[in-house]
């Protein structure tokens, strides 16, 4: 997948509003394979509603959202399912992980499916976060920045031709948050891959090709 367009698009719940100024609701915008996006916003302006919108999680909105030129409201279940195996990773804000299951249990469950990393590379990854020793450590005992590390970890167990990662870094300190920026970047040039990193005031520091305020 080459574009995401998002197309006079508004959550059902602005509808009403008249009071609404983004660069992203009720415009036209794009988001392009293989460059790196943030998106500013304020504790309630749709900023995970945005992410869920685009994943085909939710679909209470007007306008629509194409992508490569198709509507999006026209696919199957099936296609979904391709899309997020295949063509969009997200790491949730809210980060869905499973607290009675180790990290590395946590990581597993999608690396088992998709085949996609080496095992060498994911306990990489857990040594350059710091959190190497937390390996087999149950999820439900770690702090929320270092759940926030597994998560991505996670997140990158698969291919994908966008990253979204939705306040990534909120629990974080400096130097942790630029690691995650650097494993992210690299990974997603190594797939060529467009990255759309959400925040409500700290974000991670990446050469962003556009920024938007919502």
């Amino acid at each position: 997948m080459d574009k995401i367009q998002l197309i006079d698009t508004l959550p059902n719940v602005f509808v009403n509003r008249d009071d609404v100024v983004s660069d992203i609701w009720n415009k036209e915008v794009s988001f392009e394979r293989g460059k790196l996006y943030l998106v500013e916003a304020n504790s309630g302006t749709g900023k995970s509603s945005l992410c869920s919108y685009i994943y085909g999680y939710r679909h209470d909105y007007q306008g629509r959202i194409l992508f490569d030129g198709e509507d999006v409201r026209l696919y199957s279940t099936s296609r979904w399912t391709d899309i997020r195996q295949k063509r969009f990773s997200l790491l949730w804000q809210e980060l869905r992980i499973f607290p009675e299951l180790t990290a590395l249990e946590n990581v597993n469950i999608k690396n088992k499916l998709t085949g996609y990393q080496k095992k060498t590379q994911i306990l990489e990854w857990f040594e350059m976060l710091g959190i190497a020793d937390k390996l087999d450590a149950k999820m439900g005992r770690m702090s929320f920045g270092q759940q926030q590390r597994v998560a991505l970890i996670r997140a990158l167990c698969q291919p994908f031709d966008f990253l979204f990662v939705d306040e990534p870094i909120s629990h974080l300190d400096d130097a942790n948050s630029d690691i995650m920026g650097r494993i992210m970047a690299a990974e997603a040039k190594r797939q060529g891959a467009g990255i759309i990193s959400t925040s409500i005031g700290k974000h991670i520091e990446l050469p962003y090709d556009q920024v938007f305020n919502l």
